[in-house]
């Protein structure tokens, strides 16, 4: 059910409506109930209920680090990235013994990645600013997952073009190597290529060459795709203070290394824990996140040549395996390893957030449903570890319709719940609403006569010849399915005599449910730079309310 309101942001007022995650299609039973506060999911995340300023004390305690060695990296970090003066504002409100973070963070997408990054960052500032107005104090902060190798969901990304079609942009530089972080692979020339690609199908507007300064500045040959990332993300949050974490830094590293080593000796402890909490997610009908087996170790090894390796426990001898090799360490190694050169291990998954939390006083975290569901999976770990269970919150999630799409809605009665139908549903639904009313009546008369003929046939075959009766039934789903046939054709034939409106629903998908799913998921921030500048970003921050439960869809 949508829910209708509207919202001011630098003067302007916007349409804005809700809809339950419920109602959209394709999500999981754990996010749904974790948005809805179900009472199943409490086990699985033992803080979420607890009040942020209780939670606040609970942290303070257990946290160990030297906040004068983290926030001077971090003030190195940030200006070699261009920040601002407000981003260094709240790296030295960090250093005081009382100011926690909300952190978010992501891989380090192409030109940012999916629009779901940039709503990741508002909620962390919007959050971090109202608790500041009820006078606790904390910084947002974003950590860079460059440490992760997944260069196939990082190297692309889509944007509408003129005609407000999707199209995809990739770039693999020539160095690039399989198996490194993202943090490592540097661009080279080719991004330049992209770039110019990407304003070759973006419509021209007056905000084009500052998008396109932007993005040249940042991702340039040389660059890392992390640097990259982090350089463009500070650049467009100028104005937000903003504080980018980069989790391959050596001094960062050096500064988790007690969890780290903590983590290799209680690996055991660890893997069995997360076996039962799988079958503990298994049995409220929840499908765990990552796949965790016996042999589960939390860390990859990363080798001189910067490869990411995966390590496994050998359950006959209690070492750990480098996988695809004959090495093998004993623990006490590993331990050494991360005590001495924590560089060369690398948090997996489902431990990555145990070592965030553990460099950072975090209060709360931002995520996806992905990432909530990780949550489910390592509140064991936290555990294990003698950690306060980090509460992990949903980010705003918006689907932004401009007013052209808002008149494709009104013009054909249409709304982001109908769409989930399919667009060749919603475009028969409009051949025969708009364009061939007579036709479609005629096409279901016949199907209605054709149902009542064969319903009288089948009663008297029914009576005299029970073996023919089934028969029909056979040939009833042939003829029903022809008729079906014939009239898709119909509606084909009428996308060539009304090719505008077939665009203009193609259009709405294209811009509202790329790919079949929200637009967050899919589209990148460059489409609405380049269409409004950074006041988009101004927009959202204020549509953000950071406790909505429910899906955001705003009218610019």
């Amino acid at each position: 059910m949508i829910q209708k309101s509207a919202r001011v942001a630098a003067n302007k007022v916007f349409r804005r409506e809700t809809l339950s995650f419920a109602d959209i299609p394709g999500q999981s039973n754990l996010f749904i109930d974790f948005q809805a506060n179900s009472a199943n999911i409490e086990k699985f995340y033992p803080e979420k209920s607890t009040p942020l300023k209780d939670f606040a004390e609970r942290v303070l305690t257990h946290y160990k680090i030297d906040r004068n060695a983290l926030c001077d990296t971090l003030a190195a970090t940030n200006a070699t990235l261009g920040a601002g003066q407000k981003t260094f504002e709240n790296i030295e409100r960090l250093r005081e013994s009382d100011c926690l973070a909300i952190v978010t963070g992501q891989q380090a997408g192409l030109f940012s990645g999916a629009l779901y990054t940039i709503y990741k960052i508002l909620s962390a500032l919007k959050l971090a600013e109202d608790l500041r107005q009820t006078n606790i104090k904390t910084v947002p902060i974003f950590w860079i997952a460059e440490e992760d190798h997944d260069f196939e969901e990082v190297k692309k990304t889509f944007n509408l073009n003129k005609e407000n079609q999707l199209f995809a942009l990739e770039n693999t530089p020539r160095n690039y190597k399989e198996n490194n972080p993202v943090g490592l692979i540097e661009f080279d020339e080719t991004i330049e290529n992209v770039i110019a690609d990407l304003f070759e199908e973006l419509p021209p507007t007056e905000f084009t060459t500052e998008t396109l300064e932007t993005l040249a500045e940042t991702y340039r040959s040389g660059e890392s795709y992390s640097r990259a990332f982090a350089k463009f993300l500070t650049k467009i949050f100028a104005d937000y203070g903003l504080i980018i974490v980069s989790p391959l830094n050596k001094n960062l590293k050096e500064l988790c290394s007690p969890i780290f080593a903590e983590a290799v000796k209680k690996s055991s402890a660890i893997s069995s824990a997360l076996l039962e909490r799988n079958r503990e997610l298994n049995e409220k009908k929840y499908q765990p996140q990552v796949l965790v087996t016996k042999d589960f170790f939390p860390f990859f090894f990363q080798n001189e040549n910067g490869e990411r390796q995966s390590l496994r426990r050998n359950l006959e001898n209690e070492k750990v395996k480098l996988q695809n090799t004959k090495t093998e360490f004993e623990l006490s190694e590993l331990a050494e390893t991360a005590r001495n050169s924590p560089q060369n291990l690398s948090p997996n998954a489902l431990m990555r957030p145990i070592v965030q939390d553990y460099l950072l006083p975090t209060l709360a975290y931002y995520g996806g449903a992905a990432e909530i569901a990780y949550f489910a999976q390592n509140s064991v770990i936290y555990e294990i570890l003698n950690r306060p269970v980090t509460p992990i919150r949903h980010r705003a999630s918006l689907t932004v319709i401009e007013r052209k799409n808002f008149r494709s809605f009104k013009k054909y009665q249409l709304n982001i719940n109908k769409l989930f139908d399919g667009k060749e549903k919603i475009w028969a639904q409009v051949v025969e609403n708009f364009f061939g009313r007579e036709t479609a009546r005629a096409f279901a008369e016949v199907e209605k006569n054709i149902n009542t003929q064969l319903d009288h046939l089948g009663e008297h075959l029914l009576d005299n010849e029970p073996t023919l009766a089934m028969n029909l039934t056979n040939r009833r789903k042939k003829i029903v399915w022809h008729l079906g046939a014939l009239r898709k054709k119909y509606h084909r034939a009428e996308t060539l005599k009304n090719d505008v409106a077939y665009r203009r629903i193609e259009s709405l998908f294209a811009s509202l449910l790329p790919h079949g799913a929200l637009q967050e998921r899919t589209l990148n921030i460059t489409t609405f730079l380049n269409l409004y500048g950074v006041n988009f970003i101004e927009w959202i921050y204020e549509a953000v309310e950071a406790d909505e439960k429910n899906h955001q869809i705003l009218y610019l």
